[in-house]
């Protein structure tokens, strides 16, 4: 979810723990901004929903990187 409500379906392809790469078209968003992630991770017979806030770390013509709030310098 990004900030002002707005949903948009994007394809990680780098998770981990820490953060995660979006590949995706503009967003519109900025370095430092919040944003909510809702992924499912497939564990073959189940499948789990995550929930996790994550910062902007960085934005390139690719898609958009985000760290996981929890491991963000303020």
């Amino acid at each position: 979810m990004l900030p002002g409500g707005r949903r948009r379906v994007c394809k990680a392809v780098n998770l981990s723990a820490t953060g995660v790469f979006l590949r995706t078209t503009s967003l519109g968003l900025r370095k430092g901004q919040r944003v909510e992630l809702a992924f499912a991770i497939n564990l073959g017979v189940v499948t789990k929903l995550h929930r996790r806030t994550a910062i902007v770390a960085h934005v390139s013509g690719g898609g958009t990187g985000l760290l996981m709030e929890t491991h963000a310098v303020r």
